[in-house]
């Protein structure tokens, strides 16, 4: 059977991608790093709608973390793999640069970045042996235009746009794609400390945009209709440009 990883999955948009991809078929795995509660709630609502999920803790930033974890994960399902993979962990520490941590830096570009790496480069050989896999990352409008007091997190998700294009071209001739959604200002836990009010005058839309909006694009780049698009970046976010 084909599986759906969604990496930092138990909250916000990954959860409302979790929601949706099991809505559409695929039994979902749930990552999260510590919020266990978070990701059974998630895991409850799939499983309430009809769906199927499992839990699967990892650190993403931790290689060793993770290839125990998805080993263990192919020992218990011998017969199933991980077919869609969506990178979507990651984390804020907004400060101006002459301000920031080494712990600020060091953090978010771990997470996104190296989490991405890790993760992927474990799921990759089973998609080309398949001869079938989709691979979304989900970064950001800081990634394409850079926002201030993001410093970190604009490298981490610009470094992540350049890796999907890479990828793309790497594994496409085994029908492998690989993709990147860039939401502007989404309405999850992640954007709770911002000024909505004010913030939403600068998009077009004039509003944040919902979780399951971003759930939408996702699943549409993990089906079969969406086999000729790859290496691409795909902005979500109500017209908001630099």
């Amino acid at each position: 059977m084909n599986y759906a990883l969604v990496t930092g999955g138990s909250r916000g948009i990954g959860r409302a991608i979790c929601i949706e991809l099991a809505a559409r078929g695929y039994p979902a795995l749930i990552n999260y790093a510590s919020n266990e509660v978070a990701a059974l709630e998630t895991k409850r609502i799939i499983e309430e709608k009809g769906g199927t999920a499992e839990l699967l803790p990892f650190n993403v930033s931790d290689g060793t973390a993770v290839d125990m974890a998805l080993e263990e994960w192919g020992e218990r399902h011998p017969e199933d793999y991980i077919g869609v993979l969506v990178n979507n962990a990651g984390i804020r520490q907004d400060a101006m640069m002459v301000f920031m941590q080494d712990s600020q830096w060091k953090e978010v570009l771990d997470i996104s970045l190296n989490g991405f790496f890790y993760v992927t480069r474990r799921l990759l050989k089973m998609m080309l042996m398949k001869r079938n896999g989709r691979i979304i990352n989900i970064v950001s409008l800081s990634g394409l235009k850079g926002l201030p007091g993001q410093t970190n997190y604009s490298a981490a998700k610009a470094a992540v746009i350049g890796a999907t294009k890479a990828l793309a071209q790497e594994v496409a001739p085994r029908k492998v794609t690989v993709n990147a959604v860039a939401p502007g200002f989404i309405a999850t836990d992640m954007t709770k400390d911002l000024d909505e009010e004010t913030l939403k005058k600068t998009v077009p839309a004039g509003r944040f945009g919902q979780p399951e909006e971003v759930a939408a694009l996702v699943s549409f780049l993990a089906s079969d209709s969406a086999a000729y698009i790859t290496g691409e970046v795909i902005s979500i976010n109500g017209g908001l440009y630099s």
